[in-house]
């Protein structure tokens, strides 16, 4: 379906506009409705959830996400919680504690975020400007030579027929999308043999000070508490599994309780878990890449974890999926009237960025969550190597 457009946008001018339904209303999904509109495209949104989600764990937003973000006209707006001073602490069983590198600058200083700050940002560029509509979801999509028929549902139970030019699922690890298109998740899923929980803290960890991050590790197990200013921290727990559950099926608080129950060093697991008992803001789950031999088909695309997902553990997620959004609008832009050709060279381009990082996700998940002693003494050792490397800016710090 098209129709006459007549207005103009800033990254461009067209006389016929297309539409795209845009399945998720997270950071890859906003990212590709702000560059599809900008390059004269009509995209609608979906979301299944009544209304957005706000908060969320910690990220750190590297070097290509901010070159993302500062294109898609949201890095100025984003709430920046960077910790004036960053220090990171290995906390052992007996309590002692040695200082380590910054888990989160491996590579380079990112900006420490909440997921929902990237989200309020890329929100400011949508809201009223592209049509959003909460508690739908696609129940069947029907590929054409040029356009797709998507049958939508609302929470009410009502359904609607609509075409599309372009069908992009960013519903997540977990996409309708890529079952409705490609098949069930067991065939693209990679586990990692880990469960995570990550949540707020509701207050500081006792006998650290601000800007303090650490980590207390163990074989098969660990927390890992993130830094931010202004805000609490994020606690990260992770444990090694051969039997990865359904989130929906576990309670993660008497979970974590049962795995962690002897490593309650100084109090810091049971505070944590105190604090995970009287939030829902919450995410557990297992970890798993998403590997495809093509993330499109016909006129239907998947994009961020939907497509590829980088983990967690990756340090990656939240600025692939905007990378990602970005690369999509530029690729229509370059085939503006072959989205065919379009949607290859997004491919072409977006490939070698997301298989860089899926072959280090997991050696990098071992620095998280060792599977083994040997793991565990191997990253302290790591740690320590990289806290005396000249990168880290806070290594003479007391």
């Amino acid at each position: 379906m098209q129709r006459s457009d007549k207005k103009s946008h800033p990254w461009g001018k067209r006389h016929m506009t297309q539409r795209a339904l845009i399945v998720g209303l997270g950071i890859s999904g906003m990212s590709a409705a702000i560059a599809l509109r900008g390059q004269g495209w009509t995209p609608v949104i979906i979301e299944r959830a009544s209304q957005r989600r706000r908060g969320g764990y910690f990220i750190g937003l590297r070097e290509e996400g901010k070159t993302a973000a500062e294109a898609l006209g949201v890095l100025d707006v984003m709430e920046k919680r960077t910790p004036e001073r960053i220090r990171f602490w290995d906390v052992r069983r007996d309590g002692s504690r040695r200082r380590i590198a910054d888990v989160t600058q491996e590579t380079n200083a990112p900006i420490a975020v909440l997921r929902g700050d990237i989200e309020e940002a890329l929100w400011q560029g949508v809201d009223g400007k592209v049509e959003v509509r909460f508690g739908t979801e696609p129940v069947s999509i029907v590929n054409g030579d040029t356009q797709t028929q998507v049958t939508l549902r609302s929470d009410k139970g009502h359904d609607v027929i609509e075409s599309f030019d372009l069908v992009i699922g960013a519903d997540g690890v977990r996409s309708t999308v890529r079952k409705l298109i490609f098949g069930v998740d067991e065939v693209f899923f990679r586990p990692l043999g880990t469960m995570l929980c990550a949540f707020p803290l509701a207050r500081p960890v006792a006998g650290f000070d601000a800007g303090d991050g650490l980590m207390v590790a163990d074989i098969k197990r660990a927390l890992t508490v993130f830094p931010l200013e202004g805000r609490p921290s994020t606690a990260l727990f992770s444990y090694r599994t051969r039997s990865p559950v359904d989130p929906a099926s576990r309670d993660p608080l008497a979970t974590l309780r049962q795995i962690f129950a002897d490593l309650d060093v100084d109090g810091i697991i049971s505070r944590a878990l105190e604090d995970l008992a009287n939030t829902d803001d919450f995410l557990f789950d297992s970890v798993q890449m998403v590997k495809m031999p093509r993330w499109s088909k016909g006129r239907v695309l998947l994009l961020g974890d939907a497509a590829w997902c980088l983990t967690l553990y990756s340090g990656m997620g939240a600025s692939a999926g905007m990378i990602g959004g970005r690369a999509l609008g530029e690729a229509l832009a370059a085939h503006a009237n072959n989205v065919d050709a379009a949607l290859t060279a997004f491919e072409t381009r977006m490939r070698p960025f997301v298989r860089k990082h899926q072959r280090f996700v997991a050696l990098r998940s071992q620095l998280f969550v060792p599977s083994t002693r040997f793991s565990l003494w191997g990253r302290r050792v790591l740690w320590q190597i990289l806290l005396r490397s000249r990168k880290y800016p806070f290594k003479n710090a007391s």
